[in-house]
């Protein structure tokens, strides 16, 4: 059935059509009816700010998170958990899982990803979220509409990396879940950080047993059963490895994960590599260093430890990264568009991070569709109708800027106007000291403000098929429109031999 879709996908996608990139939204999709409500969080009320305030503290007066995962590990350890955190699902040589990142807003854009998720993964072993379960701060008290609720109708086990987020709660929520770990005992932090350091809350037990409900079945029971042995962890089959490695707050390796990683990874099988950080990101290369020294880069590159892609969370969009090692191939993949608000695509500049050519990068949403969405959006709210830039308009400006051919066919003639170069430069595709809420840094306080719950969403998932020879790595596209509901568009895929 995949393949199929797969096939059909390829010609409905963004990559083919203004349609398929969802801007010609006929009929709205079943999303609007899996929501409970409306209700969500703004990350312009200061409480939602002040809550999620030890990112800050973290790069002020350093990140706890290696020691607190170092206390994670020796209870879960004292708890009789496979030393080795290994997850060993029913599966033989042939078998397939999905991939979410950044789910966790609990409002549409995150629904909006379920329909595509439950049909192209009514097979799927398993599933796996890279980074940021649940926003703002991870707590364990919003997995029930954030978690549960979305992928109740999802019959296998969903198994998770953490992300920041995830951390701000002390990772009290994510262990509670995914591991059925009891909470720490509070342990002192002393100087300013332990005084202003936002403390893990109380779980509500009655609650969380009641959102456990949604997934009861004993085809899901396995993620929330302590199958999951701790924040990292590997998945084992016959054919492949998939390593789940927890980044903290500040996206550093400690000591014991490293050693832990390092064995893992001589296993002669090839491998994936979960993380909550991605490696190559907006063409620039950004590996997790090691508290002992180097990056995990270096693990992943060592031609002894087989490793064929690297998936990471954390910026909420797609993008795929072919870079070449050695006489080899491996694919560094941002996958970070599973339901939280879209990080803009227009702001990456021409591709040639590690020689990896623009012809060769792939990305969703594609830049022209997100320069043309952002202007839509501020032109709307700013009310300056001038800023607005129409699909085909944004798709020639990109192309000029990033000097290639626009990736899909303008509908029309398109002259580029004086105009629409002022638009482009405030919406961030040119380097200009003056630009509008686009990129991660204005994200972090104003993402309210790149945020909707009308289509398109731009939302995608990865659909992973694995045989002993290859890894088909699928990127699916959510757009919140009935019809890609149906007929989920197919905006990249590559083929990864393992042999």
């Amino acid at each position: 059935m995949v393949e199929v879709a797969a096939e059909r996908g390829k010609q409905l996608s963004s990559r083919v059509s203004e349609e398929g990139a969802g801007w010609a939204c006929s009929q709205l999709g079943t999303f609007a009816q899996l929501r409970p409500d409306d209700r969500g969080f703004s990350w312009l009320k200061l409480g939602t700010l002040w809550r999620s305030r030890n990112e800050i503290l973290a790069g002020l007066f350093g990140d706890p998170s290696g020691q607190v995962r170092a206390r994670w590990v020796a209870a879960q350890e004292a708890r009789g958990i496979d030393p080795e955190f290994r997850i060993k699902p029913p599966v033989g040589g042939n078998f397939s899982f999905l991939l979410l990142g950044d789910t966790g807003e609990g409002d549409a854009s995150q629904y909006a990803v379920v329909p595509g998720m439950l049909k192209l993964g009514k097979d799927t072993s398993f599933a796996v979220i890279a980074s940021d379960v649940i926003y703002p701060t991870g707590s364990g008290n919003e997995y029930g509409d954030k978690f549960f609720r979305p992928y109740k109708d999802y019959d296998a086990p969903i198994y998770a990396v953490p992300g920041n987020h995830d951390w701000y709660d002390g990772l009290g929520g994510f262990m509670r879940v995914f591991c059925d770990a009891p909470p720490l005992k509070p342990k002192p932090d002393r100087g300013l950080r332990g005084l202003l350091w936002r403390k893990p809350e109380t779980i509500d037990e009655a609650r969380l047993a009641e959102a456990r409900a949604l997934r009861g079945k004993p085809s899901q029971q396995a993620a929330q059963q302590a199958a999951q042995p701790g924040p990292y962890w590997v998945i084992e089959s016959d054919s492949l490895l998939i390593v789940g490695v927890d980044t903290g707050i500040r996206n550093v390796i400690d000591r014991r994960q490293t050693a832990w990683l390092r064995r893992v990874s001589l296993d002669p099988r090839p491998k994936i590599l979960v993380t909550g950080k991605p490696i190559y990101t907006a063409n620039a290369y950004k590996p997790s260093p090691l508290e002992e020294g180097g990056t995990i880069d270096d693990i992943v590159r060592d031609p002894a430890h087989r490793y064929v892609a690297a998936i990471g969370g954390d910026v909420h969009n797609y993008q795929r990264y072919p870079v070449r090692v050695g006489d080899r191939v491996i694919q560094y993949v941002v996958s970070g568009g599973g339901g939280a608000f879209m990080h803009a695509t227009h702001t990456i500049e021409r591709v040639g991070v590690q020689g990896v050519h623009e012809d060769e990068f792939r990305c969703y949403p594609l830049r022209g569709d997100s320069l043309s969405f952002y202007s839509q959006l501020y032109a709307r709210r700013l009310r300056m109708k001038w800023l607005y830039l129409t699909p085909s308009e944004a798709s020639c400006i990109m192309a000029d800027r990033i000097r290639n051919q626009p990736v899909r066919t303008p509908e029309g003639p398109v002259r580029i106007t004086f105009r629409m170069r002022w638009a482009a430069r405030l919406l961030g595709s040119w380097p200009w000291p003056f630009r509008l809420p686009v990129d991660r840094v204005f994200h972090r306080y104003l993402s309210e403000l790149s945020d909707w719950d009308t289509p398109p969403f731009f939302k995608q998932f990865l659909h992973m098929s694995v045989t002993p020879d290859e890894l088909t790595l699928r990127c699916f596209a959510a757009t919140g429109c009935l019809a890609q509901e149906l007929d989920p568009p197919v905006e990249d895929e590559v083929r990864i031999p393992l042999t």
